[in-house]
């Protein structure tokens, strides 16, 4: 990850973060398959709240991933290296309620017509956001890939789009078992592959921590807690210092888990964000640093390799 600037990190990890949360927990808005958060992000381009580079990764990912469902549309040969004014106009319309939701599928299909939206595919000159159908090769992965595959026979796009996240978060679970450490703290397993380290252009260290926690109880649920950088049960220690971090992506400071459901987390300690109990992220080559969780139900001190 490549951060030009103290303010640009934090407004596209705001961004982001709001993909991420506020769609994981959001139904559908129509048949077209585009969640009803994605106003808020429209209507925030509209006025200036974010970049467009920022609202067209967004939208990027999001129909890459198949959270938004665009008919195939053909790639014209005559290219554009922006976005045209009206298309702006139509997000804000669209964040509210002036124009419909196929209106603004339309607006989409323009940019990628245009190529202002590029979206890795086949090599034919036309864009299909639909899931490809691959075939089981007998692994494990295999079969857990074909059980996502047959999400795309779901017509209901609430009833596709959950059956999409669940068959992913099996995947993820599983290539995280492949490549990770467990840590059992009671009824939680926690899947930890390793730190991603890196010092910026300007000289910050930046430290993000991706698990996958599994609740392994039979009848209880458990809750990861961390409502702030000063109420968190996660933070990073240097044996002297403890710092509390810059961004994560637990909904509303927790992530509640019932019985066998997994959880991906990420956590990312750097500057500090302005927030109380928030701390910038230091690194000495000659400190050992640890990743600490303390959740009622245990706590560990994983060592962190940050070369």
């Amino acid at each position: 990850m490549i951060i030009g600037d103290f303010l640009t990190m934090n407004t596209t990890i705001a961004t982001i973060a709001t993909i991420l949360l506020v769609g994981s927990i959001t139904s559908f808005a129509n048949a077209e398959g585009i969640p009803a958060w994605v106003k808020n992000n429209a209507g925030w381009w509209a006025d200036g709240t974010i970049s467009e580079s920022e609202f067209i990764q967004g939208l990027q990912f999001l129909i890459k991933d198949g959270v938004i469902v665009i008919p195939t549309t053909t790639v014209s040969e005559e290219k554009s290296q922006s976005v045209p004014d009206w298309v702006k106009n139509n997000a804000g319309w669209w964040a509210d309620g002036t124009i419909t939701d196929k209106e603004f599928v339309q607006a989409i299909q323009h940019l990628i017509k245009t190529g202002v939206i590029s979206i890795p595919t086949s090599e034919s000159n036309s864009f299909d956001s639909t899931p490809k159908t691959t075939h089981s090769d007998g692994s494990t992965l295999g079969n857990l890939q074909a059980e996502l595959d047959k999400c795309a026979e779901i017509f209901q796009a609430y009833a596709r789009y959950d059956c999409v996240d669940k068959a992913k978060m099996k995947i993820t679970e599983y290539e995280y078992e492949q490549k990770s450490t467990p840590y059992v703290l009671g009824s939680a397993t926690y899947y930890f592959p390793g730190p991603e380290f890196e010092i910026s252009p300007l000289g910050q260290a930046l430290l993000t921590i991706k698990m996958v926690v599994k609740n392994t109880s039979s009848s209880d649920n458990i809750s990861l807690f961390c409502t702030g950088p000063a109420f968190c049960n996660y933070d990073v220690s240097d044996g002297q210092n403890v710092f509390k971090y810059s961004t994560n992506d637990f909904t509303n400071g927790n992530i509640v888990l019932t019985p066998g459901k997994s959880k991906e987390f990420s956590i990312l300690f750097g500057p500090a964000i302005g927030v109380a109990g928030s701390t910038k992220f230091i690194y000495d080559p000659a400190k050992d640093y640890f990743f600490r969780i303390s959740e009622p139900w245990g706590s560990v001190n994983i060592p962190l390799d940050l070369q």
